[in-house]
C-alpha cells in the first residue's frame, strides 16, 4: 500500500511519460471515436506504468484503481471532472494548479485535489476551449466563453495571472425555477412574489439588481417565464444563459473579436438590431455599457416590459449606474435629461443580496416614481429586515 505522496509521486511520473508518447506520435495516431482513443490510452497507460516496479507492487485491484483516475487525468478534465459532472456544485475556481476552490450551496470550500503541475491544468484548458474555436496564449492571456452546455468558462494565464493559469467556471443550472419556489426556499415572501408577477403582466419595466452571484440570472430567467404567451421576445447576452419557456423567444448573443481583433459583435449592436426584429419585450441578460443609452430610448418609445440586470449595491446606486453607462455613448445629453428618461422607463429595481450562510435573497423592491428637483422620487415596497 503506497502513501497518498508516494502515489501522487508515481501518477506524475507515468503521467509525464505518456503525454511525452503521444505527443511524439500524436500526428500518427488517429481515431475514430473517444472510446476507440480513450482504450489507446487505457493500453499505453498499463505498458508504461508496468515499467515501474512500483506499479506492478501493487495488488490487482490498487493497480485497476491506479489506471482510472489516471485514465481521467488523460482523457477528462483532471480533478475538474468530478466537479463538472456534480450538480450540486454552481462554481468551480482554480487559482493555479495546486489550488482549487468549489462553491457549493453559495458556500466556497477549498478541495484536496490538485494539478499534478501547470502543463496538466494547461492541457486541460487546451481541450475545453478548443471544442469552442477559442485559445489562450501569452499575446492573448484572457478569454470568457461559453460551453455547450450554457456554462460559462473565464481563463486568465501569465503575464497577466500571477500565480499561474486561473480558471473560473460558473455551471449553468439545470434546474429552473418558479416563484412559489422561490417563495418556498425563504428568498422571498409572497406579497413580493405577488407585486413582481403582476409587474410582469402590466408590462412594467424591472430592473435587477446585486452583486456577483447574487442570483440575478435566476430570478431573470424566473420572471421572464411568466410573460404571456404570444408575445414576441428578443433575448440579448454576452452568453446565452436564459431559458425561456415562452413560444415567441428570438435569443441573440454578443460574439468577441477573434484574435486578429476582427468579427466583434457588441450588446450595443445586438439592442439596435433587435429593435427593428418586432419585438414586444426586450430582455438583456446584463447592462454594462454605453448599450444602456439604446436600452433606455427603446423603453421610452413603446418597448415597455423589459428587463435586464446591473451590478449595483442598492436601487439608487443602480440608477447611477445607468446614468454613467449611458454617459458612455458618447452623446452630450445632459444628466438631467438622462435622469428623466430612467425614470419613465425604470418602474421596478429588485435588489438581491447573498447572505453569510450562502443564501440568495431578495433585499429590497423599490418603486421609481419619477424625478423632483432633478432628484430620483423613490419609493420601497418591500426591504429585508436586518438579522437581529
Amino acid at each position: 500500500m503506497f502513501t497518498n505522496t508516494e502515489e501522487s509521486s508515481l501518477m506524475t511520473l507515468v503521467y509525464n511519460e505518456i503525454i511525452e508518447t503521444i505527443s511524439r506520435a500524436e500526428a500518427r495516431w488517429p481515431h475514430s471515436s473517444q472510446a476507440e482513443l480513450e482504450g489507446d490510452i487505457r493500453l499505453l497507460a498499463e505498458d508504461v506504468a508496468n515499467e515501474h516496479p512500483e506499479f506492478t507492487k501493487m495488488t490487482a485491484q490498487d493497480q485497476n484503481a491506479f489506471l482510472e483516475k489516471l485514465l481521467s487525468e488523460l482523457t477528462g478534465y483532471g480533478p475538474l471532472t468530478d466537479y463538472l459532472a456534480d450538480e450540486s456544485i454552481s462554481e468551480i475556481m482554480v487559482n493555479g494548479c495546486d489550488k482549487i476552490f468549489i462553491e457549493r450551496q453559495g458556500v466556497i470550500l477549498a478541495v484536496s485535489e490538485r494539478f499534478m503541475n501547470n502543463n496538466q491544468l494547461y492541457r486541460v484548458i487546451k481541450k475545453i476551449l478548443s471544442p469552442l474555436g477559442r485559445r489562450v496564449d501569452e499575446l492573448n492571456p484572457m478569454v470568457d466563453a461559453r460551453l455547450p452546455d450554457g456554462s460559462r468558462i473565464n481563463v486568465a494565464i501569465p503575464p497577466i495571472a500571477v500565480d499561474g493559469p486561473y480558471v473560473t467556471i460558473r455551471k449553468f443550472a439545470k434546474q429552473t425555477f418558479t416563484l412559489e419556489q422561490l417563495v418556498e426556499a425563504n428568498s422571498m415572501p409572497s406579497s413580493v412574489a405577488e407585486l413582481l408577477a403582476q409587474a410582469v403582466k402590466a408590462k412594467d419595466t424591472i430592473l435587477i439588481s446585486g452583486g456577483t452571484g447574487s442570483g440575478k440570472t435566476t430570478l431573470l430567467n424566473v420572471l421572464a417565464r411568466l410573460i404571456p404567451d404570444g408575445e414576441r421576445i428578443v433575448t440579448i447576452e454576452d452568453a446565452a444563459e436564459l431559458r425561456l419557456e415562452c413560444s415567441h423567444v428570438v435569443r441573440l448573443e454578443a460574439r468577441p473579436a477573434s484574435p486578429d481583433g476582427r468579427g466583434e459583435i457588441t450588446i450595443r449592436q445586438l439592442v439596435r438590431n433587435a429593435l427593428r426584429m418586432r419585438p414586444d419585450r426586450i430582455i438583456i441578460g446584463e447592462v454594462r455599457g454605453s448599450e444602456t443609452l439604446d436600452l433606455i430610448q427603446a423603453l421610452n418609445t413603446g418597448h415597455q416590459g423589459s428587463m435586464s440586470t446591473v451590478h449595483a449595491e442598492n436601487p439608487l446606486q443602480a440608477l447611477y449606474r445607468l446614468e454613467t453607462m449611458a454617459l458612455l455613448a458618447g452623446h452630450e445629453i445632459p444628466l438631467s435629461i438622462i435622469r428623466n428618461q430612467i425614470s419613465g422607463a425604470v418602474r421596478y429595481v429588485v435588489q438581491l443580496e447573498r447572505l453569510s450562510t450562502g443564501e440568495r435573497v431578495v433585499a429590497r423592491v423599490t418603486e421609481i416614481c419619477g424625478t423632483t428637483r432633478g432628484e430620483y422620487v423613490l419609493k420601497d415596497h418591500y426591504q429585508l429586515k436586518a438579522a437581529a
